[in-house]
Formats: C-alpha cells, sequence, structure tokens
C-alpha cells in the first residue's frame, strides 16, 4: 500500500446495523487519489438514475485524502459526497477543521454511510473498531450543544462531525458541522438533510494513528523551504481572514447587493475584514496543518447580538450582510452564529432571504404570507427571524428552506425572476458579471453555482501556473479562450479536492509541481503533469455522467436570466455580461463532449471510463 492511505474504509448499514471494512486497491487510488475523486466513485457506483436522495438507498461519502493527517499544509480537508435533496444531482461538499485528520488517526481513508435508522444514532469510530450507539440524548440539541455533550461521554480529544435541528428536520439547506464552537461547514448542497433522513446525528473520531509516508525527510525539506512564502503572501488573509477580500471585491463589481441588482453600497465598509479586526475580533481559528489561519474567533460581550465562536466569513457577510442589505457586522456574526446552530448553509440562507426580500418589495408576499415578518432590504431584525425559521424548518422559513428553486415554483407567478441559482444550488458571494469565467464554471459546475469548483477566478486575480500555460494573470473581462481554460481549471481543483488541499494555498505561492513534489513524498508515486491533470480529468467526467444519468444536459448548464441580462451601470464590472454561450461551446470542445455536454465515447474510453457510455 502506498505511503498516505490507509487503504480501507469503513461500510456503515443503518438499516440492519452492519459495520464492514472495504480494502482500496492501489489502481484504484492512484486513478480516483481520494476526497472527491473516490466518493465520486462511489457514488456513481452506490447509486442510479431513481435514487432518492433523502431516500434509504443514497449513501453518505465521507472521504479524506493522501495527504490528510500529513505535515502539508492546509491538508486539513475531507470531503463530504451524495445525491443532492436541494438540487437533485450530484453532491459534494468539504470542511476544513481536524476531523478529516481525525479519521485518518482511526486507521480509515474514508466513511459510506448506507441504509436507515429506526432511530436516532450516531456513528463512533475508535482505532480499528467503530460502533452504533443511540443519539437519543443529543437529538434537537444544536450542532455547538452535540460537540459538547460528545465530548463529556467521550473525552474532549474527539472530533466531531453532525447536524443540527435543521438536518434532523430535512430542511435541504442543512449543512454538516465540525469543531463545536469553531464551526468548521460543509455547507453546500443540503448534505445535512441526507444524514436526518438517516436519522444520524454525528460521526465521532478518536484515534492516534500516523500517516505513513514514503519519504519523509524529502518532504519535511520541500515544505520548510515554501512554507515562508505560503505566510508572506498570505499575510493579509491571516491578518484579517476571507473577509479581508470584501473591499477588493466590492470595487471589481463581484460583491454581491441586494439579491444580485445592486452595484453600489454604503454600508461595504462597515462588514470588511479590518473592521472586524478593530471590534469583535479575539483570535484566528487554524486547521489540522494550517500555517494561514484565515479562520476566526469573535465575541460580542453584551447586547442582543451577544455570542462567542467562530467568526463571519467572507461568503457569509456577503450573503447575510450584501445580499440583504444589513451593514451591522454584529448581526450578521449573529446571524452566521445561529447559521452555524442549528446547521444551515450561510450563502443558501443568505440568498433565500434576499430572494423572499425582493418579492416581498414588489408585492409577491404579504405579511401574511411571511408569518408576520416585515421582509425589508436592510432590516437585521427580519433576516434574523428567517435565519430562526429556517434553522427550525417552521412556517415561511420552511418553504424557503426548500431553496429558492423550490420556493419560487411554490410561491409561482413572477417569483421564477428573482430565484438566482444554478441547478437548484444558490450563487455563492461571487458575481460572474466580475469575472467571465466564473460564469462559465458556475454553468458547468457539477454540483450547481460554486465559486471552488473551478476557481478560476484565482488565476483572474493573482495566481499564475506556468506548467498549465497560464503564464500571467488572466483578464477576467476576456470573452475567448475560456474553454480550455476552465477545463484545466475545473481539473486542477478537482485534483485539490482529492488530495485534499485548501483552494487558498494557491495565493500562497504552490504549484501542480510541488503538489506533485509533495504526491511522490508521500505515496511513493511519481506522476507527471500528464497523469495529474488526466485524473483530474478523470474526476470531472465521472462527475458528469453522474448528472448525464439523472437526465442534466446542456439546457442545465445556464445562469440566472439577471446574471445573463441585467448589466452594472456603475462600478468595476459596469457593462458587462458573461457570453455564456460560446464559452459553453468552447468548453464542451475542449472537453470532448457533444454539442448536449454528454462526454463521447472515445472520451470515457481514453479516461477509462468506457463502461460508463454504455450504463447511461
Amino acid at each position: 500500500m502506498p505511503g498516505g492511505y490507509c487503504g480501507k474504509i469503513l461500510r456503515v448499514n443503518l438499516t440492519d446495523g452492519r459495520i464492514e471494512e472495504q480494502s482500496l486497491s492501489e489502481e484504484f487510488l492512484r486513478a480516483y487519489v481520494g476526497g472527491s475523486g473516490i466518493g465520486a466513485r462511489f457514488l456513481y457506483d452506490l447509486t442510479g438514475a431513481s435514487t432518492d436522495p433523502l431516500g434509504e438507498e443514497n449513501p453518505m461519502i465521507f472521504m479524506t485524502g493522501p495527504f490528510a493527517n500529513t505535515s502539508i499544509p492546509t491538508s486539513g480537508r475531507h470531503q463530504i459526497v451524495s445525491r443532492s435533496p436541494l438540487t437533485g444531482v450530484y453532491g459534494e461538499s468539504d470542511a476544513g477543521g481536524t476531523w478529516g485528520a481525525g479519521l485518518k488517526k482511526c486507521g480509515y481513508d474514508g466513511v459510506i454511510v448506507e441504509g436507515c435508522s429506526p432511530g436516532p444514532v450516531y456513528v463512533l469510530i475508535e482505532e480499528g473498531r467503530a460502533r452504533i450507539r443511540d443519539a437519543a440524548f443529543i437529538w434537537g440539541r444544536d450542532t455547538y450543544e452535540t460537540d459538547e455533550m460528545l465530548k463529556e461521554v467521550h473525552g474532549k480529544d474527539i472530533t466531531v462531525s453532525c447536524i443540527g435541528p435543521a438536518g434532523e428536520k430535512l430542511v435541504k439547506l442543512a449543512s454538516i458541522m465540525h469543531d463545536g464552537r469553531d464551526g468548521r461547514a460543509a455547507g453546500r448542497t443540503g448534505l445535512g438533510a441526507v444524514m436526518g433522513s438517516k436519522k444520524l446525528k454525528a460521526i465521532v473520531v478518536a484515534g492516534g494513528m500516523k500517516t505513513a509516508v514514503a519519504d519523509g525527510e524529502r518532504l519535511k525539506g520541500s515544505i520548510k523551504g515554501l512554507a515562508p512564502t505560503i505566510v508572506k503572501n498570505t499575510a493579509a488573509m491571516g491578518k484579517y481572514g476571507t473577509a479581508n477580500t470584501v473591499i477588493g471585491a466590492y470595487k471589481l463589481g463581484d460583491f454581491p447587493m441586494q439579491n444580485w441588482k445592486k452595484y453600489s453600497w454604503s454600508g461595504v465598509e462597515n462588514v470588511s475584514g479590518p473592521r472586524m479586526a478593530d471590534t469583535i475580533l479575539t483570535g484566528r481559528y487554524f486547521c489540522h496543518s494550517c500555517i494561514i489561519g484565515c479562520g476566526r474567533e469573535v465575541e460580542i460581550k453584551s447586547g442582543p447580538y451577544a455570542m462567542r465562536g467562530a467568526g463571519p466569513e467572507y461568503e457569509t457577510i456577503g450573503s447575510l450582510g450584501g445580499m440583504c442589505l444589513v451593514d451591522n457586522l454584529e448581526a450578521i456574526a449573529y446571524g452566521g452564529e445561529l447559521c452555524n446552530r442549528y446547521g444551515i448553509d450561510t450563502i443558501s440562507t443568505g440568498s433565500a432571504i434576499a430572494f423572499a426580500m425582493e418579492l416581498y418589495e414588489k408585492g409577491l408576499l404579504t405579511r401574511e404570507d411571511t408569518d408576520g415578518v416585515e421582509l425589508i432590504w436592510g432590516s437585521e431584525k427580519s433576516m434574523l427571524d428567517m435565519v430562526h425559521r429556517i434553522g427550525r424548518g417552521e412556517g415561511f422559513g420552511q418553504l424557503l428552506g426548500e431553496g429558492v428553486r423550490e420556493a419560487a415554483r411554490k410561491i409561482g407567478g413572477m417569483a421564477e425572476e428573482y430565484a438566482v441559482h444554478v441547478k437548484g444550488l444558490e450563487l455563492p458571494a461571487h458575481d460572474p458579471r466580475a469575472f467571465n469565467s466564473l460564469g462559465l464554471g458556475y454553468a458547468v459546475s457539477d454540483r450547481g453555482a460554486c465559486h471552488v469548483a473551478g476557481a478560476s477566478y484565482f488565476f483572474e486575480k493573482a495566481v499564475t501556473m506556468p506548467e498549465l500555460g497560464i503564464d500571467e494573470v488572466m483578464d477576467r473581462l476576456r470573452t475567448d479562450e475560456q474553454g480550455e481554460f476552465q477545463m484545466k481549471s475545473l481539473d486542477l481543483m478537482n485534483m485539490m479536492d482529492s488530495l485534499k488541499l485548501c483552494k487558498f494555498i494557491l495565493y500562497g505561492g504552490v504549484k501542480t509541481n510541488h503538489m506533485r513534489e509533495w504526491l511522490k513524498y508521500v505515496t511513493g508515486w511519481d506522476m507527471d503533469i500528464d497523469e495529474f491533470m488526466t485524473a483530474g480529468e478523470r474526476i470531472s467526467n465521472i462527475k458528469r455522467m453522474f448528472n448525464v444519468r439523472c437526465g442534466m444536459s446542456r439546457k442545465d448548464d445556464t445562469l440566472p436570466l439577471r446574471i445573463l441580462t441585467e448589466p452594472h451601470t456603475e462600478g468595476g464590472a459596469a457593462g458587462n455580461l458573461p457570453p455564456l454561450g460560446r464559452m459553453l461551446s468552447e468548453y464542451y470542445n475542449a472537453r470532448g463532449w457533444d454539442t448536449d455536454g454528454i462526454p463521447k465515447a472515445e472520451t470515457l474510453q481514453r479516461l477509462g471510463l468506457a463502461a460508463l457510455a454504455s450504463s447511461r
């Protein structure tokens, strides 16, 4: 077995209580690498076109990668994969923190949970041993309480992955939370509801095993040589967190406001990273093996928003703040705290509330519809009231908890005009009118609108990758040569999600050559750039084939009408609209897909996926 891997995963069936170990071959590991790749392969093999996302046949796949539980910077991440109840198609979310390394310390590369328990349970995984335990005593508790209560039972050294009340109630915006008050979220695509459907409250890991590597001395030397550069290049992110980018994004026309229709806002300075540092910041949070430390620890000592825990990241500020025009940083921090406790995605939650605020403004909703809540732009009280209702799955919040696509369908009339999503997933807090490649990336991302699935805008802000032909920072508003560029970016990010590296390390100066070097020192594999990128391409295509089997094609690779037809008239992206049609055709051609966006047989054959062509 190559270094970096335990060589086995756990299979837990909650219906009949079976717990088994499954070995992973070196050939399989080299083809799919870890995290996102292995998760996608298992999801494809274990499901079919008719799999119900909230049915017992839909597996929950928790997967690490070869870099997890090593000293490689920013490798403290893991991937969670399942069919999404929010979008109905491929679903995945990744999280930082300590849980992924904790699972590897127990001797497993991943856990697949199948079936459905008749009552609330949690899974306890220790070194070489796993048990299903009764969770009645923590069912109904929020995620912070769940973490604390499980530590009272099993000791403070355990690491917990859990859902809150939202997941229990099958809210389709439900997230999976980690590390208690540090609030590390696998937030997107509603996978917390899948856990809730299985009556699975938590997975607890407790182990102390080390992960063997092929050449520890060279790995140590490589990391030591690069670490100072990473720290220097990401110093602002360490000082101010991801909120450091709020003002810069605003100047580029990238920061979202008023459900994507506003282009200027006097409140943006009030919600910035420096403002947080000057007011409520108390410390920094580092994920396992991280040297950047972008996590925020904040405290509001008194008043209606008193709290202590994880501070709001850029996405939370953009969604609960900019999207709703709330410029009170304490209210945003408290809203993020509520989302963490209930276990709901801050991005989709803020988007759903902003969507409802616009419907209220236009008279498509009344106070009678919204439980008496007056959904006025800029009202922190209204924003927080709706966070509570979505998290509890109550009243109008239950409808918003279905996501904007389904909520618009049920409200009817003109509501769908204002539901901003791709494939049912609400847009993250980056405007694709500011980066044309991001528009293409949102459209073709397998899980729906996602800024980090391809993260192409990194290469249009600061990052270069000469070994992939990206010799200089790209023009963010260019309209040509997007297809191959997007393909390379998506394939690279699939590899990072499979190795388990934080995308922010790219801002630190890490290149694919460093990743391949670390992979060699960890596993012993000497992958050249072609094999490395082909593995990423293979992962891209198996995710695509999962969605093709679900009935998706070119018709689904689109953007909201507001993004395609309503340019900003001022600001850093004034007048620009992403030329999606041409970019999409370029992308399909680069991929070796047909004009409907379906991988050609020869493409699948080249990638070792020929059997998938006949299983559609």
